[in-house]
């Protein structure tokens, strides 16, 4: 009996909610900050980059803010205009015409921002708190491009069901815009991460305190989006690592389980969660694994016969790919034959044109090249 290729599981299919994936390799969320300056919005180079990538079981598009408030990265995609709609349909229309399938990851980064995306205002997060690091605002500061995180201020009861109606009406938009879903963002220490977490969140009313009132935004944000896709068209991203500015929490086993318990019996369309390298960070993820009742997907520095392996455990039910989603137009096809695969460039991943976006070689170019 012929042995088993490694990465085989892999090609398996998977359903992740209505998605009727064709192979379990995703694209991770990767951040690139090449929208328009004016609108934040898709362009015909996005249209290029994400249907170069359409091979993939389900992509999920780069971070997009629910609303201006939500914006803390220069040149970063939204989805909350006609303009933004409008940029990507076309991206959604040509990876549908490619035999993809597309969510819209749907952020609001809290307190990792900067005065200059709000009119001088202050940014928003769980309570005050000045998050460590410098927040990349290009040359919309004149210190720029990266300048110190201020103080935030904390959000007021009276505003949630306002941010309530941001994720709905941007859930609206991503249907508009022609996606198969969305990803609910919670993870990586932004807004709804800083509200799980005890470093962040302290705050003395039903949404602070208890791990039961910390989970409590999250839960609300992710029905609000489920009352406008229904829950097989939502996906939600946790993080129990530690994330940008410095944030963490005291108990990550307790929160994050919690967090995947009160996700459990929506239906949703997937669990993802990101893990770090530490051993006691991967069994919470196991935890969140059994802890969770949907399609489970895991991201986090795997290689593919790692991530072959976690599937084949029954760890995760798809593996999310970043850094060699940007390199490698046609990963799907690279694993399937065992590499090559190509390196990424670290000096354009953030902002610039084609050069480290669309230009990367596939196996074909390589081919031709050769002839």
């Amino acid at each position: 009996m012929a042995d088993i290729p490694a990465h085989e599981p892999l090609f398996n299919t998977v359903n992740l909610g209505r998605v009727a994936a064709p192979n379990r390799i995703v694209m991770a969320p990767l951040t690139r900050s090449r929208s328009t300056p004016d609108e934040n919005a898709q362009t015909d180079l996005h249209v290029t980059y994400y249907t170069q990538r359409a091979g993939a079981g389900l992509i999920v598009t780069e971070a997009t803010q629910i609303s201006t408030e939500g914006q803390g990265y220069v040149w970063t995609p939204g989805i909350f205009t006609d303009a933004q709609v409008n940029g990507w349909k076309a991206v959604t229309d040509s990876v549908h015409a490619a035999g993809g399938h597309i969510f819209c990851q749907l952020w609001h980064v809290g307190a990792i921002s900067h005065s200059v995306f709000h009119d001088g205002a202050a940014p928003v997060s769980s309570s005050v708190w000045t998050p460590k690091g410098d927040a990349f605002v290009g040359d919309l500061h004149p210190d720029g491009p990266m300048v110190p995180h201020p103080e935030a201020r904390a959000l007021t009861l009276e505003e949630i069901p306002r941010l309530i109606e941001d994720y709905r009406h941007a859930a609206k938009c991503a249907d508009k815009a022609g996606f198969d879903g969305v990803e609910f963002h919670g993870a990586n220490g932004y807004l709804i991460d800083q509200f799980l977490r005890t470093s962040v969140n302290t705050r003395d009313d039903k949404y602070g305190g208890s791990v039961e009132n910390r989970v409590r935004l999250l839960v609300e944000g992710v029905d609000a989006v489920i009352d406008v896709l229904g829950a097989d068209r939502v996906g939600v991203r946790l993080s129990p690592a530690g994330g940008p500015g410095g944030s963490h929490d005291e108990n990550p086993m307790e929160t994050y389980v919690a967090a995947a318990k009160a996700l459990s019996g929506k239906g949703l369309a997937y669990l993802h969660v990101v893990r770090s390298g530490e051993p006691e960070n991967t069994k919470i993820v196991d935890a969140m694994r059994k802890a969770f009742d949907g399609p489970f997907i895991v991201n986090g520095g795997f290689e593919p016969a790692e991530a072959a392996q976690w599937i084949n455990e029954g760890r995760a039910d798809a593996v999310a790919f970043g850094r060699m989603y940007i390199a490698n137009p046609d990963l799907t096809k690279r694993i399937s034959r065992d590499g090559p695969y190509n390196q990424p460039n670290p000096d354009t991943f953030y902002g610039g044109g084609a050069k480290g976006y669309t230009d990367y070689p596939t196996l074909n170019d390589t081919a031709q090249a050769a002839e």
